[in-house]
């Protein structure tokens, strides 16, 4: 398994990765409509568009993307980031990979400069997101308009 960051060439496999993940496993949290406009807006093109303003990084079991995650500026300040687009396959989820992105992306300039660190975290990672240092944003416990949760970490 080795970590690298994103090339465009990944993107059509990526956005299937992501759809999948997103039918399979965050589907017991969400309704397919939620899901597939959450489909909609991680396309192959959305994808190169994000990596051009995040460091966006894949994970690879030999010559197949299995998982990803991505960590940017937070709405352009330069003490702030946020964690965007993790996910893993759903027959690899449970094998450490998660917790291997969040390792690399806490290891990523963004990261490394930041002094907050947020996330939005979808109902179904929240446990997994809150054992790796993160919780809710200003303490308060409750879905946003998106129907996620804002996390966050201090350094």
């Amino acid at each position: 398994m080795i970590i690298r960051r994103f090339k465009n060439e990944d993107s059509v496999e990526l956005a299937n990765l992501i759809a999948k993940t997103l039918r399979t496993t965050n589907i017991k949290d969400y309704s397919p409509e939620y899901i597939e406009k959450d489909i909609s807006f991680l396309t192959s093109e959305k994808l190169i568009e994000r990596s051009n303003w995040t460091n966006l990084y894949v994970v690879c079991d030999y010559n197949i993307i299995i998982g990803c995650g991505a960590i940017g500026l937070y709405w352009g300040k330069e003490d702030e980031s946020r964690l965007f687009t993790i996910f893993v396959l759903p027959e690899y989820q449970g094998k450490g990979i998660g917790r291997k992105i969040i390792e690399t992306l806490e290891q990523d300039e963004y990261f490394l400069k930041a002094r907050r660190i947020e996330i939005p975290s979808p109902i179904t990672a929240v446990d997994f997101y809150r054992k790796m240092g993160y919780d809710y944003k200003n303490g308060v416990a409750e879905l946003n308009d998106e129907q996620l949760y804002c996390l966050e970490k201090f350094r």
